[in-house]
């Protein structure tokens, strides 16, 4: 899969897969799911954005796992942009839910007057723990090692 028009966009560069380091990213992404989970019962909004947290590295290993790494501004853009392309239509409404909880979680940050209801929550978790789930096992089909389980 190329990405020459977002490399010539300086949104992207070509960067050696490090197996390692993505396997890392793949179980911190699960962990902060799971801290995702358990902060439901304390703020949910918080457990929000720490469920779009755990989207974003997953989708930064599958970045590296295609042979590149995000350069400049806009990164969780691009780590949007990356997944649609790589996932595809299979999986569009997953990569949807993606963008969606990028810019509900921005707005959560920076104008803290904009409440997240519960029940988006509640899908945020499911859909990052599908979106984490089919990522993984994207990576371990490009994966030389086979050893991405984590």
């Amino acid at each position: 899969m190329e990405f020459e028009d977002l490399e010539e966009k300086g949104l992207l560069v070509k960067a050696n897969a490090n197996f390692k380091q993505i396997r890392n990213f793949l179980a911190r992404s699960k962990k902060d799911l799971g801290t995702a989970r358990k902060n439901m019962n304390i703020d949910d909004e918080w457990a929000y954005a720490i469920a779009y947290n755990a989207m974003l590295r997953a989708a930064r290993a599958l970045l590296m796992a295609l042979g590149y790494r995000p350069k400049g501004k806009d990164q969780h853009k691009t780590l949007v942009l990356i997944a649609e392309r790589a996932l595809g239509n299979r999986y569009r409404e997953l990569t949807r839910d993606f963008d969606r909880m990028r810019r509900k979680r921005h707005e959560f940050i920076y104008e803290p007057n904009q409440p997240i209801p519960k029940h988006e929550s509640e899908a945020a978790l499911a859909s990052a723990e599908s979106f984490i789930e089919e990522i993984a096992g994207y990576i371990e089909g490009i994966n030389p090692q086979k050893t991405i389980k984590t």
